[in-house]
């Protein structure tokens, strides 16, 4: 898991530098890790790493269905934050589907007799994650780029104590054993950077209701590859969980994107 996890942040590094460097913004990137946001910016970076490493080891033991089920949970537990946290409001439809969101990870924990620990994990990483990037005023480009840059000395530790054989219980370093291994390996850089650059861009472009409707794309995803591909098994909790998690994510969507067309108007006006 951890020498996954490595790589990604490793190779994720790799391709911020050339991007900031094509884009002649190298300095800019040295100005956030030294800067006075250095310390969020980690703090920013010891959450997502937390989240990537959850999300692979999850992936690995064959906990698809859980991932999935947590970046459903994810934007719920985003608005749960920010209404204890940055005291926003919620209309009476929205607070009745992230109650009802609520009500659904509780009757799967008591169908399934133990908390879905790994989405919540997911979910709340990402949701605090979220927390300390609203208060950061750098791009998402350059955001992220410096985590993955605050992160990377600790990869490349881990991977040369690896290699050198000098991790108590941890197996030898999968890198470099065949080149299928090694270029998926390289490959999990690209596949964190890529999307990442392309939701920058599209935020831009797309109105921010669409990109709440697109964002639930990823762990349909996951979840369909849980079922169809990896084979998981989905117990009636599940089904149970997952419909009520749908319902209220269609719920809090239409009354979002019905509030922001009313607020247009009076923003034009």
């Amino acid at each position: 898991v951890i020498e996954v996890l490595a790589h990604r942040t490793i190779w994720s590094l790799v391709l911020f530098l050339i991007i900031l460097g094509w884009q002649r913004r190298l300095h800019e990137l040295w100005q956030a890790v030294t800067g006075p946001w250095a310390g969020r910016i980690a703090l920013a970076a010891l959450l997502i790493s937390a989240n990537w490493g959850i999300f692979i080891w999850a992936v690995q033991a064959g906990h698809v269905v859980q991932s999935s089920l947590g970046y459903y949970i994810y934007p719920l537990i985003a608005v749960l934050l920010g209404l204890v946290i940055f005291h926003e409001r919620l209309g009476r439809v929205q607070a009745f589907a992230v109650a009802l969101a609520v009500a659904a990870v509780v009757l799967l924990t008591w169908g399934l007799g133990v908390a879905p620990w790994i989405s919540l994990g997911l979910a709340t990483t990402m949701g605090l994650y979220g927390v300390v990037k609203k208060s950061l005023p750098l791009g998402p480009v350059l955001s992220v780029a410096a985590e993955v840059a605050l992160l990377t000395p600790f990869a490349l530790v881990w991977l040369i104590g690896q290699g050198a054989g000098l991790i108590p219980g941890v197996a030898p370093l999968a890198f470099g054993t065949s080149l299928d291994v090694t270029l998926l390996l390289v490959f999990s850089g690209v596949i964190t950077a890529i999307p990442l650059v392309l939701f920058s861009y599209a935020a831009r472009r797309v109105e921010m209701t669409t990109m709440g409707v697109m964002f639930y794309l990823n762990p349909t995803l996951q979840f369909l590859c849980a079922v169809v591909v990896f084979g998981e098994a989905v117990t009636p909790w599940h089904m149970i969980a997952f419909a009520m998690i749908w319902t209220a994510i269609a719920i809090y969507t239409t009354a979002s994107i019905r509030q922001s067309r009313r607020a247009a108007p009076l923003a034009n006006g």
